[in-house]
């Protein structure tokens, strides 16, 4: 039962492999018919419930290959530089489309009693001659591009000199050319600090917030730069100008509370109203739990400082001179520490706050190291603001 069960799904599944191929034919998806067929034809080729594939993949090939030839005559005739890119694509896709088929040949049709045809052709010199035209054109257009003073247009040519070295590595200058096309098409940003405040802000910190290096936000158009370099034309400033620091007084508040828990200690005889021992009816006294309340009364200390820095983050078109956009920017960083001793019974304190007995009074941090330590909050909500704001929109 279970092998005539294991049959019949295997022949459903095989009839609706082969009406999906031939619906991707019908639909002129000729590659996808192709892929399918070779797909089921891996394995069991030769039996009889792959004969519909076999079918259908000389189908398929026939048609592709009528379909692409076809329209490589029209590009041909047409006599357009812009298709010279789609020639060659249709030359590699041809010879690659025989190649998928060849490692399961040959296919045998049983009830014609022949193998399946697939009439293979050399396109080796095609794509040469394809792709040395499509170079050509590329090389030229490309180099033309760089002429212009447009960095879009640089970008195109380094997009269309990467895919030349592509498709024929080393043609020419291609190499130096891609280098001097990502040059000219990259924006250069220059970053800079300005302090508004009346403070000094501490040297490492400035230097920390304009090292870009360890931001990780070059890409491949974008390169920032925190020393202006020679030969290099900056299209757009950063400047970071911080606005005001804030710094709180050093504060030291105290407060006394009392804890108080009740635990069981021991037993003791049960008295009545009149304070009297209460007895079983075996005149035997009755226990029950001694309770006592633990009391402690405990003395915490806070010592509090904090600052806050404030920031505008400025982006600004060094070619004109204008401001884009500006973003807030701020950061603020606690110093807290929490103390405390206490007078009675240990036990009447929650254990979670034994941590407290065991700290002590510790220095104020100064106010140039309270302001650094602003500065890795403030680096990372900077970052933030320049990975969800680009320069060139």
């Amino acid at each position: 039962m279970k092998k005539i069960t294991f049959l019949i799904v295997a022949a459903l599944l095989v009839s609706c492999g082969v009406r999906q191929t031939t619906n991707m034919i019908s639909s002129g998806d000729f590659d996808g018919a192709i892929d399918k067929a070779i797909n089921n034809l891996r394995t069991n080729k030769t039996s009889k419930g792959k004969q519909d594939y076999i079918y259908l993949l000389e189908e398929a090939f026939a048609k592709a290959k009528e379909r692409d030839l076809r329209d490589i005559d029209f590009m041909v005739r047409e006599a357009n530089p812009n298709n010279l890119e789609r020639i060659y694509v249709t030359y590699v896709q041809l010879k690659e489309r025989q190649e998928k088929i060849r490692p399961i040949l040959p296919l045998p049709l049983i009830r014609e009693k022949r193998d399946a045809i697939f009439p293979f052709d050399d396109y080796f010199a095609k794509i040469i001659s394809s792709r040395d035209a499509l170079s050509k054109h590329l090389y030229a257009n490309s180099k033309a591009l760089l002429l212009t003073n447009d960095k879009m247009a640089f970008r195109r040519a380094y997009d269309d000199f990467a895919y030349l070295e592509q498709i024929n590595p080393n043609y020419k200058d291609t190499r130096k050319l891609m280098e001097e096309a990502q040059f000219k098409g990259t924006d250069f940003v220059r970053v800079y600090a300005q302090n508004q405040t009346n403070s000094v802000i501490p040297v490492q910190l400035e230097r920390d917030l304009l090292d870009f290096s360890t931001y990780g936000l070059d890409d491949k158009w974008t390169v920032y730069h925190n020393t202006q370099q020679k030969n290099v034309y900056y299209d757009y400033g950063l400047a970071i100008n911080f606005r005001n620091i804030l710094i709180s007084p050093e504060q030291v508040s105290e407060k006394e509370f009392t804890r108080e828990r009740q635990i069981k200690d021991g037993y003791q005889n049960l008295l009545d109203s009149r304070g009297n021992v209460v007895k079983d009816s075996l005149g035997k006294a009755i226990q029950v739990d001694r309770i006592v309340t633990l009391r402690a009364i405990v003395r915490e200390v806070v010592q509090f400082k904090s600052t806050q820095l404030n920031a505008q983050v400025d982006y600004i078109d060094l070619r004109s001179n204008q401001l884009i956009q500006s973003f807030p920017l701020s950061s603020r960083s606690v110093f807290e520490n929490v103390y405390a001793g206490y007078k009675g019974d240990k036990d009447a304190i929650e254990q979670s706050y034994y941590i407290y007995f065991m700290r002590g009074a510790m220095p104020f941090p100064s106010n140039e190291q309270m302001v650094y330590d602003t500065g890795e909050n403030l680096k990372l909500k900077l970052k933030n603001i320049l990975n969800q704001n680009q320069f060139r929109q």
